[in-house]
């Protein structure tokens, strides 16, 4: 249909050029014409919804446990004026669902938002609580331009929470107005109940100090191939508040100026995709709004690389048993969090644990793999006498074999994430590399908390 729509145009534009030829060689626009614009309203919830109907919330699927039951206005309730949104957050065991969480949609055709650069609304709790994600550009389809602020804590009395806009320039005809996602996780189980009220997008003009980030504020190196494809993730931005405080939201990758240094090597688009489609090497980097983002990404490609990923955001991961191997006398806690939107693995109380992926069908064949890589970060101050020993253990007809390798203090950096490129002959005595199952992390108690992202074998 759209090709023969094209065709019937191209006809009767080029029946209608001799026309055109006797009136005129340019066409000019009437100073009358009005181009389409947007509500440019603010106000989302005062006394009662704005632009949104009555029926303005849409839940999250019941189906993956949202509770679509606690959700209403409270006319007893109110920081300003008459009436307040309240949310009854669930028990993990409701029948009805375990949390609750749901968007506000604007109701036409979207709404010019450039001219704010907050969404702000107070909040107050039955008990002291934290709501696990909260924010807008959520509208159940693209989510293009959408933003989340992590771990709003609730105190029983009215507070005001703002949520800096990213780049309002960017908010032209925005849908999503709110949303939100509350669980009992900061309640040990027990449900609870929270109101909003005067949820608007404001222009305070306090918001102050961009500081966007990718990839946690970290370089990494990402060895690849011709053909390969990546997606740029650990995205953040840190705004100070007028009351000093700073407040970090995660912008949807839209928000992000992508640049590579070398697009004949790698491009990447308006989500983060990076497409790998020639050798060589290019430096990925990002800006919001002008202001340079922390972090970059070092995109290595070659005709014959591999990779084999453990865990990372980037790349495709094989099968793993878990994340926290359960031993006799291991005394670390941990596993998998998310940090700011992104997946890490985080252990604490650490003297040593494994990553398992020793059942039969999961175990990795290296045999061609040169090279080890991953990021550590220590959480905690670093002292000389720290280490991290990491060992790799082989499954080869019933007989374990292994060797390790040992990062020094001096290699290590307290609370920021350093890359490790480790040679696989570093590990003396692994002499085969066909059934690798368990990658152990060994501090004898000497660090106690860390955290770790992308690990994964290349050959190069």
């Amino acid at each position: 249909m759209k090709n023969n729509q094209y065709i019937n145009l191209r006809s009767i534009l080029i029946m209608g050029l001799g026309i055109a030829l006797f009136s005129s060689c340019e066409r000019e626009f009437s100073d009358d014409v009005e181009f389409a614009t947007f509500s440019t309203t603010g106000d989302i919830f005062t006394d009662a919804p704005v632009g949104l109907t009555d029926e303005f919330f849409d839940s999250f699927d019941p189906n993956a446990g949202a509770n679509p039951e606690g959700f209403g206005t409270d006319d007893n309730v109110a920081f300003q004026g008459q009436s307040s949104i309240r949310i009854d957050v669930p028990a993990p065991d409701d029948p009805d669902g375990g949390f609750i969480g749901g968007i506000f949609l604007d109701r036409g055709d979207g709404r010019d938002l450039s001219g704010f650069d907050a969404l702000t609304f107070y909040a107050k709790g039955s008990t002291t609580a934290t709501i696990g994600e909260v924010g807008f550009g959520t509208d159940f389809g693209e989510n293009k331009f959408a933003v989340t602020a992590q771990n709003i804590r609730l105190s029983t009395d009215w507070r005001k929470v703002i949520i800096p806009i990213p780049d309002p320039s960017k908010l032209i005809q925005e849908r999503g107005m709110f949303f939100f996602s509350a669980g009992t996780q900061s309640t040990n189980g027990f449900g609870y109940t929270f109101w909003i009220d005067e949820l608007r997008f404001e222009k305070l003009g306090t918001i102050a100090q961009s500081q966007p980030s990718i990839l946690g504020g970290n370089e990494g190196r990402f060895p690849t191939i011709v053909g390969e494809s990546l997606t740029i993730g650990q995205l953040q931005q840190t705004f100070n508040l007028e009351s000093g405080i700073n407040q970090t939201v995660i912008p949807a990758p839209s928000y992000f100026d992508f640049t590579s240094s070398d697009p004949n090597v790698a491009f990447v688009n308006e989500l983060g995709e990076v497409t790998v489609v020639n050798t060589g090497t290019t430096e990925i980097s990002a800006s919001i709004a002008g202001v340079r983002a922390e972090g970059g990404i070092l995109v290595e490609s070659s005709a014959t690389a591999q990779i084999i990923s453990i865990f990372s955001d980037l790349f495709a991961d094989v099968p793993v048993d878990n994340f926290n191997g359960f031993f006799q006398g291991q005394g670390t806690l941990g596993g998998v969090v998310d940090e700011n939107g992104n997946d890490i693995i985080q252990y604490t109380n650490l003297d040593f644990v494994s990553i398992n992926f020793f059942s039969e069908e999961n175990r990795i064949d290296a045999s061609e793999m040169t090279t080890l890589n991953l990021q550590i970060r220590v959480d905690e101050a670093v002292d000389p006498d720290d280490f991290i020993r990491l060992e790799l253990n082989n499954f080869l007809n019933g007989v374990e074999s292994g060797s390790s390798f040992t990062i020094a203090s001096s290699e290590l950096i307290s609370n920021e994430f350093v890359d490790f490129s480790i040679p696989l002959s570093s590990f003396e005595g692994l002499t085969d590399k066909s059934g690798l199952g368990l990658l152990f992390f060994v501090s004898d108690g000497t660090i106690s908390n860390i955290s770790i992202d992308n690990i994964f074998f290349t050959a190069e």
